[in-house]
């Protein structure tokens, strides 16, 4: 926000340098981004009166001037061509300087002495060379031997703010002169609104419909007689220095008091509102709109338009119609000024594409009391530029009045928040210059005005002491209160532990984006119907590859693989603790915590079964069983099993399927496993109690056996525990051996078994228990004892 300082202090009267105002503002809560010091560079740069010009006599495209600069008349000699004897320009005198560091000294040009040097527009840093044709020729009634800085206005500046959404109070010079009357405990000029009108009514020519409440507020005034010609200096000048373009007085009115009070403004020919009747209602479907910057617009039913009974004139709170524009023999306007809803002109100003001065402010919310104000001032200026007839009465259209809310809260309580030991009647002080009304001595009784909503608890009171008592002048102290031990929670715990048992396993952790693209279901050979295509959809993604939140670990482990593979890393092993988001019913998605290990190289399924083995023994997770997995379609159907903790499933283990690491451009056998941490977690018991030795000795069985190759190791050891439960110690599957000697289709098998009790078990109690191992086997898998 561009706050020319010249009309900032129309408003406040400082008396200090512009760098020191921005600091004070900076440190008050309005950040300065920048200070642009007009003019700064110009210097010695005076009016002057050419009072007679003649032509060199060695040069035809020069002429000698001689320059009266009211002190002296001074010789310069120039090769401009648009000047004659008694314009006023300005002259830059030896030992000047102008913008861009040029210095300027007296000298000769082919031989006639010249004493400076008259100055166009871009030489003094007021326009671009490209729209410069010669030297800058000033009003007849300009004083001469001025400093041209005072006449042009470069004796000012400009302070361009940075400010924060939730002021839309400081979007404007006013705004920002409160701010300054605070902080320098000056008093604020108050606007000047008076006007007369006519006697006229502008209910006889007008009227207006609401049809919507994203228009939460609208006020129509007219003007008849309307005299269109370029607004006075004084206001083009300010517009410029704003950054805003003149265009024609009534135009001008309109933004001249949008950057005065942040309200901006429109104003519709009368002569082209049909049936003069305006409508605020919400656009058709595909309805066309030529707005003011030339471009045809399509509409959709969520953006609000200003109407008439025919057609759209213009999109609420964003820019006007082309169809109602002021033009040069306009007679009669409508000044609109309304308050509409700030995120809908927020989405309707994206949804064009069109971003303007007024759709910036809108969407901050501004406060629905403020068009009331802005309507009188477009009106006194109207008057004030002799512009036209102001039309009596007013079309207000107010059906929610917003009314100043109020806030108790003890001084002492401010101080003991903020660290400050002020009075009350100095917090009064503050808080009253920035317009709020205060009453009472120990409980403030604070109405808060309706331009100031994000003051609404004790804590942003607080806050508005603070930044006028100056954050700079808050005593620093040394913290105080309770320290607390900070300690893991036991998921931390249990976290920690997991990843210290995978770095001990020889696996190097990885870390991943939890965005990924759809796609990356199809190269894991996800069903179409599979619930893992049941994405997080993100709204506003960095791109189409991290549009969605992903359900599975494996395609962010299976990319980190492929780069390893990609850059001919021979064995690799990788783990991650990576977090799937999985939609539900409620707002938020069910967010789980998955182990992901991928290996490849000179490790197989064995060593990755060991590493969980492994994990699962430091965490006391006894009975975990594994399954035989064949309908995951991203794995091998044959060399994947099911991972299951208190008959729950708990994650996968196996080989990747050769089709998805093709996918992912690894021809090399991939093994990786997915673990749900959560279950694992709760099923975890980190109580470690001492188990004496045994006092028995322990007597040992193997079996040797051909076997279906079908059939899991997981279900010969569940079988082997059920039938000898009372004696089994322990289960250990020491040979497998497929080949020659071995019929198609088996496999043999080796187990050692042992057996133990509270007591010395004879020979003929284990072989009656092992008989029975023996026989469930055989019943059970149709085995041959080797």
């Amino acid at each position: 926000m561009k706050i020319p300082y010249r009309w900032l202090l129309e408003y406040v009267d400082l008396n200090k340098d512009i760098k020191e105002v921005g600091d004070a503002l900076t440190l008050s809560g309005s950040k300065v981004e920048e200070i642009i010091e007009m003019g700064k560079e110009i210097d010695r740069v005076v009016t002057a009166k050419l009072i007679k010009l003649e032509k060199h006599p060695d040069a035809d495209k020069l002429q000698i001037c001689q320059v009266d600069i009211k002190e002296e008349v001074i010789q310069i000699v120039t090769g401009a061509n648009n000047i004659k004897e008694g314009d006023i320009v300005p002259a830059a005198l030896h030992g000047s300087s102008l913008v861009g560091g040029v210095k300027i000294k007296k000298g000769k040009l082919r031989g006639v002495e010249s004493n400076g040097m008259l100055c166009s527009e871009a030489e003094l840093g007021i326009a671009d060379e490209s729209s410069v044709h010669g030297i800058m020729i000033l009003p007849e009634n300009t004083p001469i031997g001025v400093d041209i800085k005072e006449i042009l206005g470069l004796d000012g500046g400009v302070i361009d703010f940075e400010i924060t959404s939730n002021r839309a109070d400081c979007f404007s010079v006013y705004g920002i002169a409160r701010e300054a009357s605070a902080t320098f405990n000056v008093p604020l000029e108050p606007l000047e609104l008076d006007f007369k009108g006519n006697s006229d009514n502008i209910n006889n020519y007008l009227c207006v419909e609401v049809k919507d409440e994203l228009c939460r507020r609208y006020i129509a005034k007219m003007v008849k007689n309307v005299k269109i010609k370029p607004s006075p200096d004084w206001m083009q000048q300010k517009l410029e220095e704003a950054g805003v373009r003149a265009i024609n007085n009534m135009v001008d009115i309109t933004n001249y008091v949008m950057l005065e009070l942040g309200q901006p403004l429109h104003a519709f020919d009368y002569r082209d509102i049909a049936d003069k009747k305006i409508i605020v209602r919400r656009a058709d479907e595909n309805e066309k709109l030529k707005t003011l910057d030339g471009n045809e617009r399509t509409l959709d039913s969520s953006m609000l338009v200003i109407a008439d009974d025919q057609r759209a004139v213009g999109v609420a709170g964003v820019m006007g119609g082309e169809n109602s524009e002021i033009k040069e023999d306009t007679k009669a306007i409508v000044f609109e000024s309304a308050n509409f809803n700030g995120p809908n002109t927020r989405i309707t100003s994206k949804k064009l594409g069109l971003r303007t001065e007024a759709s910036s402010r809108f969407e901050k919310d501004l406060d629905p009391n403020l068009p009331e104000i802005a309507i009188n001032r477009v009106c006194h200026l109207v008057e004030l530029l002799g512009a036209g007839e102001v039309v009596g009465g007013v079309i207000d259209i107010y059906p929610e009045v917003i009314k100043p809310h109020n806030i108790q809260v003890s001084h002492k309580w401010i101080n003991d928040f903020i660290g400050i030991d002020a009075d009350a009647n100095q917090m009064k002080s503050m808080l009253q210059s920035l317009g709020m009304k205060v009453e009472g001595e120990d409980t403030l009784n604070i109405e808060v005005p309706t331009f100031r909503q994000d003051v609404k608890i004790n804590q942003d009171v607080a806050e508005e002491v603070a930044r006028l008592y100056g954050y700079d002048k808050i005593p620093s102290v040394k913290m105080s209160g309770e320290t607390v031990e900070a300690v893991w929670t036991e998921d931390q715990k249990l976290t920690k532990l997991v990843k210290n048992t995978m770095a001990a396993s020889g696996l190097y952790e990885a870390l991943t984006y939890s965005f990924v693209s759809p796609k990356v279901y199809d190269s894991i050979n996800t069903p179409a119907d599979s619930s893992l295509r049941n994405n997080v959809v993100i709204r506003n993604p960095l791109g189409k590859d991290f549009s969605v939140m992903r359900t599975t670990t494996l395609p962010s482990m299976l990319e980190l693989l492929g780069s390893n593979y990609s850059r001919d890393n021979k064995n690799v092993g990788l783990f991650e603790i990576a977090r799937v988001y999985i939609p539900s019913n409620e707002q938020l998605p069910d967010e789980r915590d998955k182990l992901v290990i991928g290996i490849y190289g000179n490790r197989d399924f064995y060593n990755l079964k060991g590493i969980i083995e492994n994990l699962l023994g430091e965490l006391g997770i006894e009975k975990a069983e594994y399954v035989r997995e064949t309908e995951n379609p991203a794995f091998h159907p044959g060399r994947t099993a099911k991972l299951l903790i208190r008959k729950q499933e708990a994650g996968v283990i196996g080989e990747v399927h050769p089709d998805v690491t093709e996918n992912y451009g690894i021809d090399e056998r991939v093994y990786i496993a997915e673990i749900d941490l959560r279950l694992v977690f709760q099923a975890a018991k980190m109580e470690r109690k001492y188990k004496a030795l045994p006092k028995f000795p322990a007597s040992q069985r193997d079996i040797a056996m051909l076997i279906s190759d079908e059939v899991p190791a997981s279900e010969i050891d569940s079988v082997i525990n059920r039938a000898g439960k009372e004696l089994i110690e322990k289960v250990e599957l020491f040979d497998v051996y497929k080949g020659k000697q071995i019929p198609d289709g088996m496999k043999s098998v080796a187990y050692s078994i042992t057996y133990r009790a509270d007591r010395t078990l004879k020979d003929e109690e284990v072989n009656k228990v092992h008989e029975k191992v023996v026989n469930s086997i055989v019943e059970k898998f149709g085995a041959q004892l080797r």
